[in-house]
């Protein structure tokens, strides 16, 4: 038996998943959640229907509940002097520096996280965990962190770095689910099931993996000339897009806004240029 202690605030499925790792793992385990209910079907946790127990039980606080806003509502009053607060939730950079602030102020260490994977692949050795706040906290509680997944990245000591990251790798994640779905659609209404997509969509990402380095260089270096994939090729391609929605019965109105920052590239002189140059859109409102 390990004699640690963790306290997960949350039960949801990610939290529920974290908590249920930290049990396997032998840690003894503190729950909290706003419905009890939820928290006491957690087998071999402990589970606390006031929070402040809960919190007290345990140096340590891993936050799973929905979001920064949550936590704070659910902590405020609590009693955190002393304990390392540490967040696995969604939320923006700014949310993430206002609740370090709130945990700091309260007498908290504070190191915000994120889970890069599925709550069935949590204690996975491949998951990753990025890590953003208070380093001593990171180092201190490494081992314990390594229960929920095997690859663990600290990326500095800005409080809103897993937040950001979480956000911007995140952006990914929608847009080529939709794409899938399209595509499953597409299938459909010829009679073919999305199954028989599956090995060549995996082709299709695996090169789309090899494409990042470029891309992000080019990006780096503002110099958008070596993918070799031009916004006109891109530009080009949208009435084809059109023409197959009408054809298959497929509604390709989300790919609406995309259209439009193409041609607005193409207007503004960039169609020779690789498909990065659109980060020059992207980023246009920022400096105006």
């Amino acid at each position: 038996m390990i004699n640690e202690s963790v306290t997960v605030l949350g039960t949801g499925s990610m939290g529920s998943a974290v908590a249920g790792a930290f049990v396997a793992a032998g840690y003894r385990t503190a729950v909290w959640n706003r419905s009890h209910d939820k928290a006491a079907a957690l087998v071999g946790a402990n589970a606390h229907p006031g929070i402040a127990d809960a919190v007290a039980a345990s140096p340590v606080i891993i936050s799973c509940l929905t979001s920064f806003e949550a936590a704070h509502e659910s902590l405020r009053g609590t009693d955190l002097l002393g304990r390392d607060l540490i967040t696995l939730n969604s939320g923006t950079p700014d949310q993430a520096r206002g609740f370090a602030q709130f945990a700091n102020s309260a007498g908290a260490r504070f190191l915000g996280g994120a889970i890069k994977n599925v709550p069935a692949a949590v204690g996975d050795p491949n998951t990753l965990l990025y890590f953003g706040g208070d380093r001593d906290v990171f180092e201190t509680h490494s081992a314990t962190l390594r229960v929920l997944g095997g690859d663990l990245e600290f990326l500095g000591a800005e409080p809103d770095l897993a937040a950001l990251y979480e956000s911007a790798v995140g952006a990914t994640l929608l847009p080529a689910l939709l794409g899938f779905l399209e595509g499953a659609a597409v299938l459909a209404s010829r009679g073919l099931p999305a199954s028989t997509m599956v090995p060549y969509s995996v082709k299709w990402l695996q090169m789309i993996e090899s494409l990042l380095p470029v891309l992000a260089g080019e990006i780096d270096d503002k110099d958008y000339t070596r993918l070799g994939a031009s916004v006109e090729l891109f530009h080009t391609a949208v009435a084809d897009d059109m023409r197959l929605g009408a054809e298959t019965g497929v509604d390709m109105s989300w790919h609406a806004p995309m259209h439009e920052l193409l041609g607005r590239a193409v207007a503004e002189g960039r169609g020779g240029q690789s498909v990065t140059a659109l980060i020059e859109l992207l980023t246009q409102r920022s400096t105006l």
